[in-house]
């Protein structure tokens, strides 16, 4: 499953030098995991509210290839790639237009409120599965 989300880089996002602060691309792709969950049915306050379980970054990996700028329209791409009962591995890209500015490979997994590792609930592993994922 592939999903894209257009986000808009504000003055506030930018450090000295005009460009995007780096620690704003993994806001953006937190923006576009959380928007690929909603679109599939995944409403992540309800799961923490009656499963108490959230998603958290494992492990992350990324690759910073351009600067975006100021006013840039960008686009988060979201590709969840594979799924098990413990882990969701996610490919995510930033473009402007057609040029990439940045990537990354990111393992989420689910934690008891208590930070405790979780099983992907059977409900959400049968949503993935409707989803297409592999």
């Amino acid at each position: 499953m592939t999903h894209e989300i257009e986000v808009r880089v504000y003055y506030e996002d930018t450090d000295l030098a005009g460009i995007v602060y780096y620690a704003n691309y993994l806001k953006y792709i937190e923006r576009g995991r959380s928007e690929l969950l909603r679109t599939i049915g995944i409403d992540q306050g309800r799961l923490r509210e009656e499963a108490g379980i959230v998603f958290a970054v494992r492990h992350l990996v990324a690759d910073y290839r351009r600067p975006a700028r100021f006013d840039d329209l960008l686009r988060v791409v979201t590709q969840n790639l594979k799924f098990s009962r413990s882990r969701l591995t996610m490919h995510q890209s930033i473009l402007r237009k057609r040029e990439l500015l940045f990537s990354a490979d990111c393992v989420l997994v689910c934690l008891h409120q208590s930070g405790q590792a979780a099983r992907i609930p059977q409900q959400l592993y049968c949503v993935f599965e409707a989803a297409g994922s592999e």
